[in-house]
């Protein structure tokens, strides 16, 4: 009158990398998955949670977290949520338990700068309304605005601001304040 053992082949296994250990369920889809967000090391950007890779970078996740009802993948509110290839991006990558059937295509995203191609989900790149930077053309930016600020930094540390001199406290010479 033992424990009656399950079978290796019958026990649950995770969807995405088929461990059958330390499981949970995922509260979008129900689906056996590792129950490890407690490795993820925070602002890390590490991939090595199935858990939070699921929740976090898949449609599926997604749809579940903003309430939206139905199936993610008829999901108009979903669609409509991400550029056009970060959305195929999330409905594709290896965190899915099922892709997303027939996605739309898209024109590649391009630096503004220099028209270097940008993958979105991998690339280092920086946004400000729709002009996307590169990495390259994104520090360059970052270098050329920190030289201006240090020069104007050190002409008001000189007292010269626009060709006028000032004083301490303000007051331009040659002038009561």
């Amino acid at each position: 009158m033992g424990t009656k053992r399950v079978a290796p082949s019958d026990r649950p296994r995770c969807g995405l990398c088929g461990k059958a250990r330390g499981l949970t369920e995922t509260e979008c889809c129900g689906r056996w998955i590792c129950d490890d967000e407690d490795k993820y090391v925070i602002f890390s950007y590490a991939r090595n949670s199935c858990h939070r890779n699921h929740r976090r970078l898949t449609l599926c996740g997604y749809h579940h977290a903003e309430g939206h009802p139905g199936s993610w993948k008829e999901c108009l509110p979903c669609s409509r949520s991400f550029k056009t290839e970060m959305y195929v991006w999330y409905g594709t990558n290896a965190y899915n338990f099922e892709k997303l059937e027939n996605p739309p295509s898209y024109a590649p995203t391009q630096c503004s700068a220099c028209g270097a191609v940008i993958v979105l989900s991998q690339d280092v790149y920086s946004v400000l309304g729709d002009d996307y930077r590169c990495e390259t053309c994104t520090e360059t930016e970052v270098a050329s605005r920190s030289r201006r600020t240090t020069e104007s930094s050190q002409r008001l540390a000189r007292g010269r601001l626009g060709g006028k001199r000032f004083l301490r406290g303000g007051a331009r010479r040659g002038r009561e304040p």
